[in-house]
């Protein structure tokens, strides 16, 4: 009896989404009206913002130093890595959604609710953080008007809370939740505008950066760093590797956004093919301008003098060049409306793809017939992110964001993995396990390179062999060195242990055959890539605070629930399943009579 309770259990979390048989049905809900462009900018627009305009000079402040620089490209790698899976997984699934329906037509429904559920964690914190940058920037150039006049009247005295509420942010993300209700059409428009300013701003910078820039601001001495100043050690890595990583954990944040271009797949023209291409064009885009930008940042002034809140106009202001420091103002501004386009535009999107399979409330799907958005989505995804930045603060906000988008990104290589050696098409629902157990099955001996049941099952036992070890190595690397004596022995043991087991799955992976597919775009060096980028996310994810993995427990948990008392009710998939075995009931019946 239990053994069949829980067979219907896992049957139920498994079922797939049955993509083919919805074609037609809802292609003319959405217009299909961007191209490549459109895409480009929606996902450099989104991802090149907060990151240049805030978080390098206060990642470089206290963090990384100069440094900042490699913890951008680390974060860029990482992101890069999962965004060649993000558009492997478009190329197969077209679809609204983001990796939601990418993974809920390749692994199952729990395991889609999960990384929706966290997908909307971060877009709905990525937007609170990037409105609250960008009241953070406008109140420090005005003098903190908004700042000293809260903190005198409402002042909020709790340590999970912000300061003060900033009805500015909340403002600023209203203001942008109408644009996006409007139409598709209209805020692509806007954010094309935007974002062509903000890159132009971008040159500028890195124009008058190098221009200004002084090499000795990399190698400052530590004896010259003024006392009371936290500057660590001077020099490139004042605050050592250690610092560096950190940074990239915090820098991986400014990478958010990217993936916004994967949940437009039934609004975008040719999307197998423009999606892909628009991916890693934004990421191309954006490293470079990160990479810059950093670099003239802690060339022109000395990392631990940086201003947090408005780095590059107080530099400017201080090398006196009032002009540039308008003008980098003005395209800041302009850049940071252009990520909350970014940031807002998937959330609605992804909340219509789960309504409209069942997982969530069905008043969530609803198409307004003249803007042709799920205008009632959009105007309350903007009122959940409005009150997360009024009473949060920037650095909360960015680690919540940052670790909802890494589990995401790692459940998606997982995916990929998991798609490269099934043994039938994608939208087969047949796994059996093997009768026969070999070590010649396991190595693939036979150099069999052609799927089956059997390598699928074993690349499936070795996928999850990989993402459990890898779990264990990241959190002994992550804590080696704040240990000493014999816990930093077992620690050292148990790194070179699993690292061993990570490199002997990965090879075993790459014995096993692949399936055979012809996409418009697909994940180079599989199984390297994937497990590598498994293994990163999970080290970042690692770096983070304690409370963010106690804010995401919640979230988490708030999201099983839901899924558990209505979701699994009201799935779509589920009522198919039971329609069809009634049917079969009735013609069993009919065959016995």
């Amino acid at each position: 009896m239990t053994g069949s309770w829980t067979k219907t259990v896992y049957q139920k979390l498994s079922r797939k989404k049955t993509y083919v048989e919805e074609i037609g049905v809802e292609k003319d809900k959405f217009k299909r009206v961007l191209n490549v462009v459109d895409l480009t900018a929606l996902g450099t627009g989104s991802t090149l913002g907060c990151g240049v305009y805030v978080l390098a000079g206060t990642v470089a402040k206290s963090v990384a130093g100069p440094a900042v620089v490699l913890s951008f490209i680390l974060a860029a790698t990482v992101s890069s890595f999962s965004g060649v899976c993000y558009a492997e997984f478009a190329s197969r699934v077209p679809k609204a959604g983001s990796a939601y329906i990418y993974s809920y037509v390749a692994v199952g429904e729990f395991i889609a609710f999960v990384i929706g559920w966290n997908l909307l964690l971060e877009h709905t914190i990525g937007t609170a953080a990037v409105a609250k940058a960008m009241s953070n920037y406008l109140d420090s150039l005005l003098g903190d008007p908004q700042k000293t006049f809260m903190k005198k009247h409402f002042s909020i005295h709790m340590d999970f809370l912000g300061e003060y509420p900033d009805v500015a942010s909340f403002l600023f993300i209203m203001s942008i939740a109408l644009v996006v209700a409007w139409g598709v059409r209209k805020s692509s428009t806007l954010n094309n505008l935007f974002t062509t300013l903000n890159l132009l701003t971008v040159c500028t910078v890195i124009v008058s950066g190098f221009y200004f820039a002084n090499l000795s601001n990399w190698f400052i001495d530590k004896n010259d760093i003024p006392p009371g100043v936290n500057g660590g050690n001077g020099g490139f890595l004042p605050f050592g590797w250690t610092g560096m990583v950190a940074g990239a954990a915090r820098c991986f944040y400014g990478f958010i956004g990217f993936d916004s271009i994967a949940s437009t797949g039934e609004e975008t023209k040719n999307p197998k093919k423009t999606i892909p291409l628009a991916i890693v064009l934004t990421l191309f885009n954006v490293t470079v301008a990160y990479s810059s930008v950093a670099s003239v940042l802690t060339l022109m002034w000395p990392y631990y003098d940086q201003d947090p809140n408005a780095p590059l106009p107080v530099i400017y202001e201080n090398l006196g060049m009032p002009v540039l420091k308008y003008l980098v103002t003005g395209g800041a501004v302009f850049a940071l409306f252009t990520t909350l386009i970014g940031c807002l535009f998937p959330i609605p999107r992804i909340l219509y793809a789960m309504s409209s399979d069942g997982l969530l409330f069905g008043f969530l799907s609803k198409i307004n017939e003249k803007t042709k958005t799920p205008f009632i989505a959009a105007i309350i995804c903007g009122v959940c992110a409005g009150l997360l930045s009024t009473v949060f603060n920037l650095e909360q906000l960015v680690d919540m964001a940052s670790i909802g988008t890494l589990q995401s990104y790692m459940i998606v290589c997982v995916c990929v993995l998991i798609l490269r050696y099934r043994n039938t098409n994608l939208y087969s629902r047949d796994s059996d396990d093997p009768e026969v157990y070999t070590i010649a099955m396991w190595l693939n001996v036979s150099n069999s390179n052609i799927t089956n049941k059997d390598t699928q099952y074993v690349s499936r036992v070795l996928i999850t062999i990989f993402s459990i070890t890898a779990c264990i190595f990241c959190i002994c690397v992550v804590n080696w060195d704040s240990h000493q004596g014999t816990v930093r022995l077992i620690l050292s043991f148990m790194i070179g242990l699993t690292a061993i087991i990570l490199l002997v799955v990965t090879l075993m992976l790459n014995r096993l055959p692949q399936a055979i597919e012809s996409l418009p775009f697909k994940v180079p060096f599989v199984p390297f890539v994937p497990c590598l980028s498994i293994v990163l996310n999970l080290y970042l994810m690692m770096e983070l605070n304690f409370k963010t993995w106690i804010r995401f427990g919640i979230w988490l948990v708030i999201g099983l629930l839901i899924y558990a008392f209505y979701g699994l009710q009201h799935s779509i998939e589920g009522v198919k399943d039971q329609t069809t075995k009634i049917e079969d009931g009735k013609n069993e019946q009919k065959i016995s009579n």
